[in-house]
């Protein structure tokens, strides 16, 4: 047998069998790849010296738990935008760096890359896989691309007027059950319940033609839709959790896979009843009957679309696609939607003039509805609600990895492998971005200040203060010195005002290849529910303002909670 001599060790000679010879194998491919990522590691901190950073908590944690999903980490996040301007480094321990951007001139580059260039990260997005499978949020490559292709059909405007009535039909289930509740006394609502399954009920309809009433009764369906949001929502912030094999062994990691069974079953229901009826041949036919029987739907145009090569999607495809509409279909526009009624509650001068265009638009009419060609004639509604959408993202944040070195404008680079942060928040209350972005909040009370920062407040700008925001909210939670009350000015959108400022300055809906393929069924959708809402209600602040919580999407803390006021016939 061969001897292997490991003097340089200490040792004598040894048999060179084939399990040692295996181990020392293993120890220097996996020395290899250790010295390689940290010369990687290494290298990426001298080229990020080019990018401020904000002080560390230490040298090994870095800046790791700084930002808390929290009302004060978004105070965090303004004030990173307001001192650094751009863009800032970020520690994740002593070794993995994040580039966080708040600026068009650093978002653009990012953005608009190749979405090869720039994929999403997975880190982010890794959680939702067992319940969306490769969907278009989650899929990468080749499949993306061909799948992007295939789906932009589903969203041309052909598609989505019908979709018109099914937004009315479900807005007078709320409203209608709004009076119910009214009548018997509860004049506060919780946006977010209510609207959330508005919502759900109206892509229930869209996508696959099935009526749940689920507003009205419970649905097992439209249930475990909202416990699969709440479930993602509560593990991001679990780290412990974040490995499979852990979560699964949890109470929640088993509501997690029934859940995920439920709504997969349902959309697999769904998918092989309707290939079944559908026809191998006369297609135009087929359209023709459905378009004077019923809308067109979604798993309608999934099964009817075909890539370059005649081919179509899969079954296991089509249901990736229809349950990625349904979760980034619901939330997010229940939040914009949310948001918007809660910026008008308190801006009662600007509600009252998105109500008297509403109404100037159809005074006229015996049928209260909106029509596709009215979206347009409905200025000033929109601007407000892309102005509440700069205020109140529904996605706060977006992340891009580096699969190679992006060059800024300004001659800076973001290495390769290096994950990229956009701060759809940070670059919408930015204020070299947007003038008077929002009220910058009075300083603390000085002994306040002085209990964690020794050097007092003198020089102190609005970063010193934001830097110790999550310290000194201990001591005052609730503290209304510290709230930061926003400007909630819906002429930034005119039309007069937008010229000359970069389109990745407003980016709800996030830019570039992978930007939301949906966003114009949302803004449709929030037109029409917004324009009825206040035809026939007044909305009114609550006394206690709420507590902004950034989860998958934009929430408050508790629920966003206003007054609702059904308006007379004579006011309607």
């Amino acid at each position: 047998m061969l001897e292997l001599s490991l003097s340089w060790l200490g040792l004598g000679p040894v048999a060179a069998s084939p399990w040692l010879l295996l181990l020392l194998v293993g120890a220097s491919w996996i020395l290899a790849h250790v010295l390689a990522w940290t010369y990687t590691s290494y290298n990426n901190s001298l080229r990020l010296r080019c990018f401020p950073q904000p002080p560390k908590r230490n040298w090994f944690l870095g800046h790791l738990g700084l930002i808390q999903s929290s009302e004060e980490g978004l105070l965090y996040t303004q004030g990173l935008a307001s001192t650094y301007g751009d863009a800032c480094c970020w520690w994740m321990g002593p070794w993995h760096t994040i580039i966080r951007i708040f600026h068009p001139t650093c978002i653009k580059p990012v953005l608009f890359a190749p979405a090869a260039i720039a994929p999403k990260n997975v880190v982010f997005y890794n959680f939702l896989k067992p319940w969306l499978g490769d969907g278009l949020l989650l899929s990468a490559g080749d499949k993306w691309s061909s799948h992007r292709r295939m789906l932009t059909p589903a969203f041309h405007f052909n598609i989505l007027k019908p979709y018109m009535k099914i937004f009315t039909k479900s807005a007078d289930i709320m409203h209608a059950k709004w009076q119910r509740l009214i009548i018997e006394g509860h004049t506060h609502l919780d946006m977010f319940e209510h609207i959330s399954l508005m919502t759900l009920d109206s892509l229930q309809k869209c996508v696959f033609s099935y009526d749940s009433n689920c507003q009205e009764k419970p649905s097992d369906y439209i249930a475990a839709i909202l416990e699969l949001s709440a479930l993602v929502a509560k593990r991001y912030q679990q780290i412990f959790l974040h490995m499979d094999f852990l979560y699964y062994l949890t109470p929640d990691g088993w509501r997690f896979r029934r859940a995920c069974r439920l709504v997969h079953d349902f959309t697999g229901a769904v998918i092989q009843e309707r290939r079944r009826t559908l026809p191998k041949e006369d297609i135009d036919d087929f359209l023709k009957a459905k378009e004077k029987t019923k809308t067109l739907d979604f798993i309608d145009v999934l099964l009817l679309t075909k890539d370059e090569d005649g081919k179509g999607l899969s079954d296991e495809d089509i249901r990736a696609e229809a349950d990625t509409f349904m979760f980034e279909g619901h939330d997010t526009t229940a939040s914009g939607l949310s948001w918007v009624l809660y910026n008008l509650a308190k801006h009662p001068e600007y509600q009252e003039r998105c109500r008297q265009e509403v109404q100037e638009l159809l005074k006229d009419r015996e049928s209260k509805e909106i029509e596709w060609d009215d979206l347009a004639q409905l200025p000033f509604l929109t601007m407000c609600i892309k102005e509440s959408l700069r205020l109140h993202p529904p996605v706060t944040v977006i992340s891009r990895s580096c699969t190679q070195d992006i060059t800024l404008p300004d001659g800076r680079v973001i290495p390769k492998g290096v994950i990229c942060l956009i701060s759809i928040f940070g670059t919408h209350h930015n204020p070299s971005v947007w003038p008077d972005p929002e009220v910058i909040p009075p300083p603390p009370p000085t002994s306040l200040i002085l209990i964690h920062s020794p050097q007092g407040t003198q020089g102190s700008d609005f970063w010193q203060i934001s830097h110790h925001l999550p310290l000194l909210y201990k001591h005052l939670p609730s503290s209304p010195v510290l709230s930061c009350p926003q400007v909630f000015d819906p002429f930034r959108f005119d039309p007069e005002n937008i010229k000359g400022r970069s389109p990745v300055a407003f980016v709800p809906f996030s830019a570039g290849p992978r930007n939301c393929i949906g966003q114009t069924f949302a803004m449709t959708e929030m037109k029409v529910v917004l324009a009825l809402t206040l035809l026939r209600f007044r909305v009114l602040p609550d006394k206690e303002e709420p507590r902004r919580k950034p989860e998958l999407i934009l929430r408050a803390e508790g629920g966003l909670w206003l007054r609702v006021e059904p308006l007379s016939t004579g006011q309607q």
